[in-house]
């Protein structure tokens, strides 16, 4: 598969140099004292969110990580040179988590975001150190601290602000094509999409969102039937869910309301948050129905499937019913971005007046 979504690796920062034990000798200079220097730090291994990347395929290839260990210390007062660090470079929304516990530990939201994944040891104490008005010639020095070693688990979930969902061909492809800049394959049988396809939907000047394309789900799904369970999890970080559904099957003996609550139920089964994200309903493919046919046709599979959402009747492959569904899902956006950044209200009875 094209697309890589979770990978295994196992990291090393660097360990610790040494600390030295050394005494000065110079001619005329019989008690020249100690003179050991500490042991370099070993290197971090840290994690950056590149935006550029958007597979960990990379890793799947490449897993053993290790940065380099700190130089021991040396005579004259010379401490121990810095290991080198490493930087891992990951797509933006890998979440990292410990490979053995389960835990998350990381997650990469911000392009750009530079986190630590592993420190490095510190270096170990010569005996430059151990000096004292009653200790004059020490002669006691320290190792250097070892590194940390994680096994973890990288796991990618895209980033969008709203997700297309439905079944095998529905439409989703064809739809994602019309509004933004993705061009997935598109083909007349079920289970086209193979990986998840992002695209940019422009709407205005500086006005735009991202959709994510993910491959069909069937019923069982959340079980592990069918390829769309694999990438269920990149619906979880989406602000809007736009359920797509194809009216005008190939099958005519198709159940399309049995179809899409079957996905509804899917989405519960496999996480409840998801399940109360936001999701439109868009009946999809309304030029393959007679005009005279489609609003009682509309009418009938709202009414059975009892949605009490938005609907939004459209033809992805000529476009139209489009335009009033990229501007509402735009507008959802705004208000939902508004009311998170809203002041919390605060009674001026309480406001604390003494300064």
């Amino acid at each position: 598969m094209k697309f890589v979504d979770e990978a295994y690796i196992d990291i090393s920062a660097g360990d610790g140099g040494a600390g030295c034990v050394s005494f000065r000798h110079e001619k005329y200079k019989e008690f020249g004292g100690p003179n050991g220097g500490d042991g370099g730090r070993g290197g971090h291994v840290f994690a950056v969110a590149d935006p550029n990347l958007n597979t960990l395929v990379d890793y799947r290839f490449s897993r053993r990580h290790d940065a380099k260990r700190g130089e021991h210390g040396m005579g004259s007062d010379m401490f121990g040179a810095a290991g080198a660090d490493i930087t891992l470079k990951m797509p933006v929304g890998t979440i990292i988590t410990d490979a053995e516990t389960g835990e998350v530990l990381y997650e990469l939201l911000k392009p750009g975001e530079v986190i630590t994944i592993a420190k490095g040891g510190d270096g170990g104490f010569g005996n430059l150190r151990f000096k004292s008005a009653i200790n004059r010639a020490p002669r006691q020095k320290t190792p250097g601290w070892p590194g940390e070693k994680k096994n973890l688990k990288l796991e990618l979930k895209v980033l969008a602000d709203v997700g297309l969902l439905g079944m095998p061909n529905a439409g989703k492809s064809t739809l994602i094509t019309a509004i933004s800049n993705a061009r997935p394959r598109i083909a007349d049988y079920p289970f086209t999409t193979l990986h998840p396809n992002l695209g940019v939907v422009r709407v205005g000047p500086e006005q735009s969102f991202v959709v994510a394309d993910l491959p069909g789900l069937i019923e069982g799904a959340s079980e592990g039937a069918g390829l769309g369970h694999l990438f269920l999890r990149h619906l979880q970080r989406t602000r809007l869910l736009l359920h797509v559904v194809d009216l005008a099957p190939f099958d005519e003996g198709v159940d399309t309301v049995a179809q899409a609550k079957a996905i509804v139920n899917e989405l519960k089964k496999y996480d409840a948050e998801l399940y109360a994200k936001p999701r439109w309903l868009v009946l999809n493919k309304l030029d393959m129905i007679a005009t005279d046919a489609r609003a009682a046709l509309v009418k009938d599979f709202v009414k059975r499937l009892k949605f009490k959402g938005p609907v939004f009747e459209i033809s992805a492959l000529t476009r139209e019913g489009c335009e009033p569904l990229i501007r509402a899902v735009y507008a959802h956006l705004q208000r939902q971005q508004l009311s998170a950044h809203e002041p919390e209200y605060v009674d001026p009875r309480f406001v604390d007046r003494t300064e």
